[in-house]
């Protein structure tokens, strides 16, 4: 197994980044490739992914160690992924988002095609860098709860 982690800044308090996270049906709105997402009972979810040309589902089961600020993730069918999103509060208006992927590239290359060997890990770390990039944009782009905005 590959493990992949990454980090990112985000200008909201941690709470705010916590609850978008758990919001599974915005996930298209930031993760490449996630066309439709829904959550489902028992902590599961759905992504319906596209890569490579290919379209599939995805299930997945997440998990919370709230008082950590942890979000655990596994698919629960191939490809075997699986993951953790840990938030950090920097300050009262900022939060670190540290994620943690763990993943065998010849899974990722048999289920989504791609590149092999280095070219194929490095376009995986640019997919990951870009979707946080994309959550940051996403959370600090909403408006404040209570505002209005839906």
């Amino acid at each position: 197994m590959s493990t992949l982690e990454e980090h990112v800044d985000i200008g909201v308090p941690v709470d705010r980044a916590w609850a978008g996270l758990h919001r599974v049906e915005d996930y298209p709105r930031f993760v490449a490739g996630v066309r439709g997402a829904t959550s489902g009972t028992g902590g599961r979810a759905r992504l319906d992914v596209e890569a490579g040309g290919r379209a599939r589902g995805l299930e997945a089961e997440l998990s919370d160690r709230g008082d950590e600020r942890v979000l655990e993730w596994h698919t629960t069918g191939a490809p075997d992924l699986m993951g953790s999103f840990s938030l950090l509060p920097i300050d009262r208006n900022h939060t670190r988002v540290q994620a943690r992927i763990e993943y065998d590239p010849a899974t990722i290359r048999e289920t989504f095609g791609g590149p092999k060997g280095f070219a194929q890990a490095n376009a995986i770390e640019r997919i990951v860098r870009d979707d946080l990039e994309h959550l940051k944009e996403h959370l600090e782009q909403e408006r404040q709860p209570g505002s209005g905005h839906g």
